[in-house]
């Protein structure tokens, strides 16, 4: 007599649960936000009504931080002969790209490794992702968060000078930050 009892609050407790549930996943129509006019100045003898609405900024457009934002912010740092730690300039650097984030948060970077030809292809892939995880981390120590964040290694696959010699490797020892296009 217990058991069919017993089951039947079972079955009550998990049929609430599952309309509980699907309640909360329900949508609701969006409406459209309110439009401000900027042509209006606020009166000065009463309150605002509405939220003031900030100045809008340029769209950033996918591709480098340098085409986006000028020279002021560099798009890429450079590493020495195998080796993924951060030299000063490269930490002055991610600071500078940091900064820009913290004011474009809707942004997501793509953090491309790369490395020169010496060495194997997978030996490259593997120094080229700790690079760009080098990067990640120090943005994200700098107030970015994770999830604007993606990298990618692409090893000697992608050199940005394709003489051989010191000068040219040194080139091709990089991260590069990227704005990643939206969907």
């Amino acid at each position: 007599m217990r058991a069919p009892r017993l089951t039947l609050l079972f079955k009550a407790a998990v049929g609430v649960m599952a309309v509980t549930a699907l309640a909360a996943c329900a949508t609701t129509k969006d409406e459209p936000a309110a439009q401000v006019s900027a042509a209006q100045p606020p009166s000065l003898t009463t309150a605002p009504t509405e939220p003031e609405i900030m100045p809008a900024r340029p769209p950033v457009v996918p591709g480098s931080l340098t085409h986006d934002i000028g020279a002021d912010t560099p798009d890429r740092v450079y590493f020495e002969y195998d080796n993924a730690d951060l030299s000063p300039e490269g930490m002055v650097a991610l600071q500078k790209q940091a900064a820009w984030l913290q004011r474009y948060p809707t942004v997501t970077l793509v953090i491309e490794g790369h490395s020169d030809e010496r060495g194997t292809r997978e030996y490259n892939l593997a120094l080229a992702a700790r690079r760009a995880v080098a990067v990640r981390i120090f943005l994200m120590t700098n107030g970015v968060s994770a999830a604007r964040l993606e990298t990618v290694s692409y090893g000697k696959e992608r050199p940005s000078c394709t003489a051989s010699g010191d000068q040219c490797w040194r080139l091709n020892r990089r991260a590069v930050s990227t704005v990643k296009s939206t969907p």
